[in-house]
């Protein structure tokens, strides 16, 4: 008999984000900004707090679109697609390159508690290319008291982004970063969920004159960051029901597989972002990796996520 005989993903229905918390329109007024915020991100704490088996895809795909915000937002010239491949198809511990780092940091941010100290801080600067401050020695301390504070999660958050902003001017990636750092934080979730940085480039952000995205330590901080936590939870649950829709079929095709060490590949499946075609475990070699993803794609299981005939990637 198959491991995956056995195998069994419980049915769950992720929430969605009501329509009215959801900006359709410049949103002005910062306590409407607030109203939405709260309602999104119940929905989504729910959804992290029910951990379904395929959670961790679902923050590493989260984490891809967050890294591709910041990405865009750098001037770097790699999508989410050329992130992925830095990261995915890099030779065993060679350095994956400044896209690969960069989709390092936010990975990191997905699959950790939130809690960062000085040599933390220290790691992740060097994996967003920027140099270290003196200034920020202190930052993790000034994080704290932001994340403990009493303060509604996305006020806290932009109360996080400022003392980075004012710590170390020019770090909007490192920023961003915090932001999400600080919301996972102040919402209790055992992971982050970097949702903020995903909007870094919405409309619903761009409010300052002219139609000027909203930036950390200008104007508005509050506010912006209120919309973003709500268009960012929006865009969470909806990946997630996506995901779980795939992930339920998924397990559905799982007991007409009889490949060795299938199970593992499933796993890994429910647990990141990508899975290299070319996996390798103690129970699968190369070719039967191959075999194995070739009729998962038959079975409208996975999904080819590179568009290549070589050096191919799958996930849900």
């Amino acid at each position: 008999m198959s491991a995956t005989d056995s195998m069994s993903l419980p049915a769950y229905a992720p929430p969605t984000v009501p329509g009215w918390a959801i900006a359709r329109a410049p949103v002005e007024d910062p306590v409407e900004a607030a109203y939405m915020a709260g309602a999104a991100l119940n929905s989504l704490d729910n959804l992290v707090r029910a951990d379904p088996p395929w959670a961790g895809a679902w923050r590493q795909r989260v984490a891809l679109s967050a890294a591709a915000s910041v990405a865009r937002l750098l001037g770097h010239r790699e999508g989410a697609g050329a992130l992925r491949d830095a990261w995915h198809l890099r030779p065993p511990g060679a350095d994956p390159g400044p896209a690969g780092n960069l989709l390092a940091a936010w990975r990191r941010l997905a699959s950790r508690s939130p809690m960062l100290d000085v040599d933390g801080l220290r790691s992740l600067t060097t994996l967003l290319g920027l140099a270290w401050a003196p200034a920020l020695e202190a930052l993790p301390e000034a994080l704290e008291t932001a994340a403990t504070s009493s303060r509604p999660a996305p006020l806290a958050a932009a109360s996080a982004v400022a003392t980075v902003s004012a710590a170390a001017p020019g770090t909007e990636a490192l920023a961003w970063w915090i932001a999400d750092l600080t919301l996972a934080r102040r919402m209790r979730w055992p992971i982050p969920v970097p949702v903020l940085a995903t909007q870094i480039h919405a409309p619903a952000l761009r409010s300052a004159p002219g139609g000027r995205r909203y930036r950390p330590g200008g104007e508005g901080g509050e506010a912006a960051l209120c919309l973003a936590a709500a268009a960012g939870a929006a865009e969470a649950c909806r990946l997630a029901a996506d995901i779980a829709r795939r992930a339920a079929r998924l397990g559905a095709v799982a007991p007409k597989l009889r490949a060795k060490g299938a199970g593992e590949a499933i796993a890994l499946l429910l647990d990141d972002d990508a899975v290299s075609g070319a996996l390798t475990t103690a129970a699968l070699s190369r070719w039967a990796s191959r075999r194995l993803f070739e009729r998962l794609v038959a079975l409208d299981a996975v999904r080819e996520l590179s568009g290549r005939s070589t050096f191919r990637l799958y996930g849900l």
